[in-house]
């Protein structure tokens, strides 16, 4: 309920701008093309949304990276615990049969 609250006034804010702005307008110059008479909210929000599509991939791929790191260091934890119960059950089958005769 307090997030569907948080949403709404997020929302309320970004609608205020919007409508604080309508009338505000610039040109935006790409260099070999320019957009004349554009509302400032919009070239804030598409510069916003640009900045959320390029981060998300970096961020999964952070995300990714992390969890096959975990993943990496799980198997090394394995292996050494395989490694010592291997170690031990030589240990154990040398104290009965010091010769390798059972």
């Amino acid at each position: 309920m307090i997030k569907l609250i948080i949403f709404i006034l997020v929302f309320a804010l970004f609608l205020g701008f919007i409508v604080l702005n309508l009338e505000h307008r610039s040109d935006i110059s790409f260099g070999f093309y320019s957009f004349q008479d554009i509302p400032v909210f919009l070239s804030i929000l598409s510069s916003f949304a640009l900045g959320m599509l390029i981060s998300i991939p970096l961020a999964l791929s952070f995300g990714r990276k992390k969890k096959k790191k975990q993943l990496e260091n799980q198997n090394v934890h394995d292996l050494k615990q395989i490694k010592a119960e291997t170690l031990e059950d030589d240990k154990i089958k040398k104290e009965v049969s010091p010769y390798g005769i059972d």
